[in-house]
């Protein structure tokens, strides 16, 4: 009962983990980052404002605690629970010192409210994990420490978020906010492959578990230049007004230049994986999986590139690297696994 539970829960949770990659790329290619400018509420609601009103500074209103207005072009934070007169008092209201950003913009707002709600929903089903992972202590204490070495990344994802927010976007804090990501989806996969794990029949010697390993770190190089290439799209998106998408790219800097070459490496790099597997063993198994999202990620790029950003694209095209990285870090999994056959 408890083994169902949990395989179910952690399903869940490798789902959601997803939801919430589409969810941040969505906010990207919106440019919805700073939709919410504080943390953990929205202009200080639980649930955020939908008109530009409701931040206006109002006469005989009464205003909660850590509500936010916007009053000319800057957030002001209500001190303490009061009653406003008929006149603005400042000294009821704090400056937000954390940033310079006071533009109220309702699409942006929820679709980084709803970014904020996916990663509390999923937050849910890996405290529960953390819970039930108890009842395999005794059994098998790494599915325990992995559970809660999921939690602790999820919530310092979380973190990662608030700072995102507190320093204005500030690139490096994006990188990494994207990066840790893939930390969770590795910590939920190691799980799921303890659990699950059945043995495997095939042999792998030491060539292909080593450029396995390579092929994981060479992904997440090319996702932390993505993330690069992505910092300057934003840059122009918002010059352009989020219009004329033509013009996001027409004088590409270097990095994306890097980006785009250093995918012919991971391409190489990944189909030289497969040969060789398949010539030692003669089938794929998991690994036809990295072959078909190798070049789905080549697509989405040249789309992205060549069609100047069609809706979704962005969004899509960090889904498909997050599902390779995912798909590779089983099948290096399993190559290590000790019930494989070293060769």
């Amino acid at each position: 009962m408890i083994n169902r539970l949990f395989k179910k829960t952690l399903n869940v949770a490798i789902f959601l983990v997803y939801i919430v990659v589409i969810a941040g790329a969505v906010v990207r290619m919106t440019g919805s980052g700073m939709g919410c400018p504080d943390w953990p509420k929205c202009f200080g609601y639980f649930i955020p404002p939908t008109q530009l009103q409701q931040l206006e500074w109002k006469p005989n209103h009464t205003y909660k605690k850590g509500q936010v207005i916007i009053l000319n072009e800057a957030l002001r934070v209500v001190k303490k629970d009061f009653k406003s007169e008929n006149q603005y008092n400042k000294n009821n209201w704090s400056a937000y010192e954390k940033h310079d950003y006071a533009i109220f913009n309702p699409i942006h707002t929820w679709v980084e409210y709803i970014n904020r709600l996916a990663t509390v929903i999923f937050g849910i089903p890996i405290l529960v994990l953390v819970i039930l992972s108890f009842f395999f202590w005794k059994k098998n204490k790494l599915i325990t420490l992995l559970a809660i070495g999921s939690l602790f990344s999820v919530a310092f994802e979380a973190w990662l978020g608030k700072i995102v927010v507190d320093t204005n976007l500030l690139p490096i804090k994006i990188t990494l906010h994207v990066l840790f990501v893939f930390f969770i989806i590795a910590f939920l996969l190691a799980i799921h492959f303890i659990v699950s794990k059945k043995e495997n029949t095939f042999s792998v010697n030491k060539p292909i578990k080593y450029l396995g390993v390579f092929a994981i770190v060479l992904t997440l190089i090319q996702v932390i230049l993505g993330t690069q290439v992505r910092q300057y799209v934003d840059l122009q998106m918002s010059t352009f007004n989020y219009n004329n998408q033509q013009n996001w790219l027409a004088t590409p800097p270097v990095i994306f230049y890097i980006h785009r070459s250093f995918s012919i490496i991971l391409v190489l790099v990944n189909f030289a994986l497969i040969y060789l597997f398949k010539k030692q063993n003669g089938t794929l198994s998991l690994l036809k999986w990295v072959g078909i999202f190798i070049v789905l990620e080549v697509v989405t790029g040249i789309v992205l590139f060549y069609l100047d950003f069609p809706f979704l694209s962005q969004p899509l095209h960090l889904l498909i690297s997050s599902l390779l990285f995912g798909i590779q870090f089983l099948c290096v999994l399993q190559f290590f696994s000790n019930h494989s056959k070293t060769t």
